[in-house]
């Protein structure tokens, strides 16, 4: 297995953070990615005590911020050569109303409208790798989601399992999309339902616990690294098996209408490469 260079959003605890362990011990650089220098550097330091000879990098940003996502994109191009593999992972449950700093609830703005904004600024260097692998980490969710076009700056109501469940489904919707948008190229997109396992995220949104992290990361890990998927795009998947998404998440038009909203949020912030 060659060795490739990993961005995990979000990998400073939770799925992130053991992805990014499970990978490093499988000898792949790994980039961790904080919502600051005082996380990223302090789990760079927890890993680096865990794992043999390990290969590691970290970068930092607030994913609620697309200003910071902007500049978190244009501070990876500078520093790496190329990207293998983009696992966004970082996702939050927001139990009370809250806009983002560009103004969009902000749920949908963390979960979807970063990773949107930094998956696209970062193509051109998941291009310079022979095989690269873009990973959307959903949930089982998105299949209650609906994306009310009228409501994401939160105009009308709030509710926080809507709201999750709403962007859960945009990040499949998107992962769909790109993988269309990127046939005939070296890039691949998927999307996944990691488990419902224990994290702040469930413990906070659900009051709940549920599997360990180590099952949390198994989808993340094998589509990662697996060859047998190396040439599969567009498909979403639950304890590595291929399994339908909701039919909403494959609606072309609802994509595309998706894909335009999104467009429009991030216009300022996109890099020339894109535009």
């Amino acid at each position: 297995m060659s060795k490739k260079i990993v961005l995990i959003t979000g990998s400073t605890d939770g799925i992130g953070f053991q992805t990014a362990l499970e990978l490093a011990n499988k000898g792949h650089k790994i980039i961790l990615h904080g919502r600051n220098e005082e996380k990223a550097t302090a789990t760079l330091t927890e890993l680096s005590n865990l794992i043999k000879n390990p290969d590691l990098d970290f970068v930092y940003g607030d994913l609620a911020s697309l200003h910071e996502v902007f500049n978190l994109s244009e501070r990876i191009k500078s520093i790496f050569p190329k990207l293998d593999v983009l696992i966004n992972n970082a996702g939050i449950y927001a139990n009370d109303f809250r806009l983002s700093v560009d103004g969009y609830e902000l749920t949908f703005a963390v979960n979807h409208l970063a990773h949107f904004l930094l998956t696209l600024n970062l193509l051109p260097l998941l291009k310079k790798s022979g095989t690269a692998r873009i990973i959307n980490v959903s949930s089982v969710a998105h299949k209650r989601g609906r994306i009310d076009f009228n409501n994401l700056k939160g105009e009308n109501d709030f509710n926080a399992y809507a709201a999750y469940a709403q962007s859960k489904l945009a990040n499949v919707l998107f992962s769909n999309l790109l993988a269309d948008k990127l046939n005939g190229t070296n890039v691949t997109s998927n999307s996944l339902h990691p488990g419902v396992i224990t994290t702040k995220l469930l413990k906070s949104g659900f009051s709940m616990s549920g599997a360990s992290l180590k099952d949390g990361a198994v989808t993340s890990v094998y589509l990662a690294v697996a060859e047998e998927v190396q040439n599969i795009s567009g498909k979403y998947f639950d304890n590595k098996i291929e399994v339908p998404c909701s039919s909403l998440a494959r609606d072309k038009s609802l994509q595309e209408d998706l894909w335009d909203f999104s467009i429009n949020a991030v216009n300022k912030f996109q890099s020339e490469s894109w535009k």
